[in-house]
């Protein structure tokens, strides 16, 4: 039996499905039990807690033969780093009382950084706690940049004919499908072939620039003459905070986009077989036009 944190996550889900598709047991956690019931419908054990409720998720990582822990996003909250300790240090707590061996961490590239990259700073220090743990195998997933990121821009393009972000139009980078990072996932929670404390970047397919993501999007969705434009970092700020996205939140957020085009942003892993993930940017567009024409 396996226990998903985050169930109901985007990739939390996605492991549940794939393993319950192979036959494999799941007890799957969340604070929505509607929102679990889709995958109650599939098989899957409901946990009905929220990740902060530390004994609540210790019962549920008892008995599995390997958790699958992730640290949720939190657009509005005060002081993000302190949330995201705080979620880590439940399960990390989690994990020491309940005897499980065998951990498979989302995590991010550039968390082996303690500074300067933003919204993953916390994810650093859960790294970093869940490697003090003893007698417990585990390996930290640090996926790029996601292709389903991309969606944002869909409102953008809509209003206002292009896609936009601080980031660099002209700088190549990876990206990756959340799938892709599933299967990853659930490849290793089912042989648990890792041991010790260890790390795994994940890359995608190849490296793109934003002008490129942009090209190919515009051919998908039938606008060929789709442009990229390099907002300021204040203007992307303005535009969150708007959104309603907390002052701590966007400052961190905005922290992570000039990591990225400043170069501290980056891989520490050479591309290898192990972490090139299968999904191209052009399947992905595929999607993304699918997503665009139902809004």
């Amino acid at each position: 039996m396996y226990t998903i944190a985050g169930a109901t996550g985007h990739i939390g889900r996605m492991i549940a499905e794939i393993l319950l598709a192979k036959g494999e047991k799941v007890r799957a956690i969340s604070r929505s039990a509607e929102r679990l019931q889709p995958l109650t419908d599939k098989g899957a054990e409901a946990v009905v807690a929220d990740l902060m409720d530390t004994d609540a998720i210790a019962k549920a990582f008892t008995g599995a033969k390997a958790v699958y822990l992730m640290t949720p996003p939190n657009p509005t909250v005060r002081n993000i780093r302190g949330f995201q300790n705080k979620v880590g240090e439940s399960l990390a707590t989690a994990v020491k009382k309940s005897g499980v061996t065998h951990v498979v961490n989302l995590s991010s590239m550039g968390a082996h950084l303690s500074d300067g990259v933003g919204v993953i700073k916390g994810l650093h220090d859960q790294e970093q706690r869940l490697n003090k743990l003893k007698g417990v195998n585990v390996l930290h997933l640090r996926p790029t940049f996601f292709m389903e990121n991309n969606l944002t821009q869909i409102e953008t393009i809509k209003s206002h004919g292009i896609m936009g972000s601080p980031t660099n139009p002209d700088l190549p980078q990876s990206q990756i499908a959340t799938k892709d990072i599933a299967e990853f996932a659930v490849e290793r929670l089912m042989k648990l072939d890792f041991k010790g404390k260890s790390s795994r970047e994940l890359f995608g397919d190849g490296e793109v620039t934003m002008n490129k993501v942009a090209f190919i999007f515009g051919k998908a969705i039938g606008k060929d003459d789709l442009k990229f434009v390099q907002f300021s970092y204040e203007d992307t700020k303005k535009a969150m905070l708007g959104m309603g996205i907390s002052e701590d939140v966007a400052d961190n957020l905005i922290e992570l986009n000039r990591a990225f085009n400043e170069g501290t942003w980056r891989p520490t892993e050479t591309r290898s077989a192990e972490n090139t993930t299968p999904t191209t940017i052009e399947e992905f567009a595929n999607i993304f036009a699918r997503i665009y024409n139902s809004r």
